[in-house]
């Protein structure tokens, strides 16, 4: 399995195009804007997508989905279903942050915790990791050792539990007891900012470390 980050839009979010060394198909996973921009590596690295899959639902991850969805015929796949009205609230994100006008969003399918998602001949496992937004899911890709974590937990820091439907004590139990788990090797690529690992948050971590 590969991986190419491209951050996008005012909030610098990570795009992360994910895909299988063998057949080239793809997974576009939280493409939060700058549809042109993200078409435009997909053709650059020739890779096929085959679906979009979305941690959860906030606008700066899931922007340029609908776009990408009707120009590549694919299905979106996630989140979790309680981050359902951060979809249907989409307009009004678009609104408050000054992000060009949205529709409200329904994937074409919900994901649950524990079912895997092919991405050409590899599978990637679905973790529901609720804190952040209620519905946060995390992409793990174990013959790699890598995460996908949207915004449960970056670099020496932690995802913000004031927005709505956050809950800092759910999102501290997700860390410690769904992620860190997977082991210190892990690596993982968060929502925002650099790549990291999970032994190095647990042990440096000022939010989360023992």
């Amino acid at each position: 399995m590969e991986v190419e980050i491209l951050p996008v839009t005012t909030f610098e979010q990570n795009c992360t195009l994910l895909w299988c060394v063998q057949t080239r198909r793809a997974a576009i996973i939280d493409p939060g804007g700058e549809a042109e921009r993200i078409a435009a590596l997909i053709e650059h690295l020739g890779l096929e997508p085959e679906r979009i899959l979305l941690t959860h639902g906030h606008l700066d991850h899931v922007g340029a989905s609908a776009e990408l969805a009707q120009r590549y015929a694919i299905p979106i796949q996630g989140p979790h279903a309680e981050d359902g009205f951060l979809l249907q609230a989409l307009p009004e994100q678009a609104r408050l942050f000054g992000f060009p006008p949205q529709v409200a969003l329904t994937p074409d399918r919900w994901l649950q915790s524990g079912e895997r998602i092919a991405v050409g001949a590899e599978q990637i496992e679905v973790i529901h990791c609720p804190g952040h937004t209620p519905g946060h899911l995390v992409f793990y890709h174990l013959p790699s050792r890598l995460a996908m974590v949207g915004d449960v937990i970056f670099r020496g820091s932690i995802g913000r539990t004031d927005l709505a439907g956050g809950d800092h004590r759910r999102l501290i139990d997700s860390i410690r007891n769904r992620l860190f788990p997977l082991g210190d090797d892990v690596r993982f690529i968060p929502g925002h900012g650099p790549v990291s690992t999970l032994g190095e948050e647990r042990r440096f971590n000022p939010f989360v470390r023992d």
